[in-house]
């Protein structure tokens, strides 16, 4: 452990607290870091100058990353007929039949990332709520995951399709990415993300909207990056 230590003190030492990088350096940086023996996760953290307890300033979105998550992405999907075959020939891994669906009541069970599903289904979707929400897996319009077209929702979803949403502290949390990318499809999933977080924004929102941006890789510090669009 003390050697862990050491290696990460090192590290931490590379990134100049005070500064705030523009994303290229910030991206170049982070990949320069990251020194576990598995694919890291790269994580985005926003810090937003809005109130998640007001109705008029949440801010919540999805955005397909254009050089995608890099994972594999287990869909299920809430649909009958052939909005089901749409999703089967889109790649959906599971269709939400009543075994489906009393395996996740009765067992909690959430082998999936995503949840997909058509209006039409959201009557047997609503009871699974108290178990599907707590784990951001319930479907919601603004992010795209309850829609008639189910095809292009999984289609998306397999491309590496992300949702973002304030917590109770007015943060965003996401993942854009692994360490192995380019630097330079790091950055283009960055700006991907906050071009779309800044069109989400508010009409409640005053003052600065993004108050602080963090970036870092799952076992990485933290880097403090500019937020601005250029």
């Amino acid at each position: 452990m003390a050697k862990r230590g050491k290696r990460y003190k090192e590290i931490v030492e590379k990134v100049d607290k005070s500064k705030i990088y523009e994303s290229a350096e910030a991206m170049e940086l982070l990949k320069e870091m990251a020194t576990a023996k598995f694919d890291e996760t790269v994580e985005v953290h926003l810090r937003m100058g809005v109130d998640s307890r007001r109705a008029d300033q949440q801010v919540r979105g999805a955005v397909v990353l254009p050089n995608g998550t890099g994972r594999d992405v287990k869909v299920l999907v809430f649909a009958e007929g052939p909005k089901a075959d749409e999703a089967k020939e889109a790649g959906a891994e599971i269709i939400a039949d009543d075994e489906v669906i009393a395996k996740i009541q009765n067992e909690n069970w959430l082998d999936f990332d995503v949840v997909i599903a058509s209006p039409d289904m959201m009557g047997k979707v609503g009871p699974l709520g108290r178990i599907l929400g707590p784990h951001g897996l319930m479907p919601n319009p603004k992010a795209g995951t309850v829609t008639p077209d189910i095809k292009e929702a999984v289609q998306d979803a397999k491309a590496g399709k992300i949702e973002y949403r304030l917590d109770r502290h007015n943060i965003i949390h996401v993942p854009i990415g692994k360490v192995s990318f380019t630097a330079e499809q790091i950055e283009e999933n960055f700006i991907a993300l906050l071009d779309a977080v800044y069109k989400s924004k508010p009409s409640g929102a005053k003052g600065r909207y993004i108050r602080a941006c963090h970036v870092s890789s799952t076992m990485g510090p933290s880097i403090k990056v500019n937020p601005k669009l250029a």
